[in-house]
């Protein structure tokens, strides 16, 4: 981000035992039904600082060490497990979630997670919103125990869904809405992935691999085979020398140690998320975004696309829909998170949500900042600092 010390970071806070700030931007929603969750949540959501008089705001930003700052990095498809959330409805804004969530999606979330099946949490259409609402479940958490952990956030990232759990918690979008958004974006793509057979295949490299010519002699592959405009791409960066490749991958898998991959591991996933056969999926998620209030985030966020901040509420609307079916840039994105001088110390990092993946990638991309590191799990486990790749 490059000078902790001048971020906002006040701004997307909380209050302490208020709970999280913003009670409207944050969780409410003018979809129907999301009045009373507003409603519900009014005297838990209160703010401590918006009649804070600009000087005294920058003189605090001013004198707040860059290690006063926190990230928030909030998980994606693949995480889930049956049994998150187990637990965490003891805190009043989880049960409110999941009531919502119910209301929203039209079948019980929080039973699918507690007791699944696992192959129906592990469906796309099931999965994403499962991953969203434990992870803002996560926050809820956190906030509970550690309130100045929110109160100090300064930037979020999200991976894949991950995004607009870190969006809702930037105020830029209401919970309701942004659950719905995710309703439509993973049905779409289970969808999608079921109209064309594909998958996606986590690889470790040497250095000497090149994964874009892998690609294309195995999309030269399919085509020899009478496959038409086969897909073979990256479609997940994820850190030094590993990547995701997603699209017809039986080539890639038969001759995974010419193109000098390690490790090659197919992923339980029903699709090439994030590359061109998602495009059915684009113009039904673009038509809610269309509808819904997106407002410019309280803090800083990321995009999958670029690696770089969302600037605007239009910026925000056109770059989700493009995420669909554009690589997943994280390792790039946690290099603009973490870009500062030499010198300047790292901020905590917390990972809210199922799993602790990013964490793992974290510690590949910069070292120095996932010492800073710390998982809130979405059970009643304790905070875990370091988890191990």
């Amino acid at each position: 981000m490059g000078g902790w010390a001048a971020a906002p970071w006040r701004l997307g806070g909380c209050s302490g035992r208020g709970g999280l700030r913003g009670a409207a931007r944050r969780w409410g929603s003018s979809r129907p039904g999301a009045g009373d969750r507003a409603a519900t949540l009014s005297d838990l959501l209160q703010t401590s600082v918006e009649a804070e008089e600009p000087d005294a705001a920058a003189a605090r930003r001013e004198r707040r060490c860059p290690r006063e700052g926190t990230v928030l990095l909030f998980p994606g498809q693949g995480s889930q497990f049956v049994g998150m959330c187990r637990g965490l409805q003891r805190y009043p804004g989880v049960r409110d979630m999941y009531r919502l969530a119910e209301k929203v999606l039209g079948y019980d979330l929080l039973s699918l997670c507690l007791e699944g099946p696992r192959d129906a949490l592990d469906r796309t259409q099931h999965c994403q919103p499962a991953v969203f609402v434990a992870s803002l479940a996560a926050v809820e958490k956190l906030n509970h125990l550690q309130p100045e952990v929110v109160e100090r956030c300064v930037a979020a990232a999200g991976y894949s869904v991950g995004e607009f759990a870190a969006l809702v918690f930037a105020g830029a979008l209401g919970f309701a809405e942004a659950l719905y958004a995710v309703k439509v974006r993973a049905e779409a793509m289970q969808k999608a992935s079921e109209a064309v057979p594909s998958g996606m295949l986590s690889v470790v490299g040497r250095r000497e691999a090149n994964y874009k010519f892998a690609c294309l002699e195995a999309r030269k592959h399919c085509e020899s085979l009478g496959i038409e405009n086969p897909v073979c791409t990256v479609s997940n960066y994820l850190f030094p020398d590993s990547r995701v490749i997603a699209g017809h991958l039986q080539f890639l898998q038969e001759n995974a140690r010419k193109y000098y991959f390690k490790r090659a591991k197919m992923l339980p996933v029903s699709g090439a998320f994030h590359t061109r056969l998602m495009e059915p999926a684009v113009e039904p998620l673009a038509e809610v975004l269309k509808s819904i209030e997106i407002q410019k985030p309280l803090l800083c966020v990321y995009s999958n696309v670029d690696g770089k901040k969302y600037m605007h509420s239009k910026h925000i609307q056109k770059l989700l829909v493009k995420q669909v079916v554009s690589p997943v840039l994280w390792e790039q994105t946690m290099h603009s998170v973490y870009e500062r001088k030499q010198g300047t110390e790292f901020p905590y990092t917390y990972e809210v949500g199922p799993g602790n993946q990013l964490g793992a990638i974290l510690k590949q991309c910069n070292l120095k900042a996932w010492k800073q590191y710390k998982h809130v799990d979405s059970t009643m486990c304790i905070i875990a600092m370091n988890i191990f790749f």
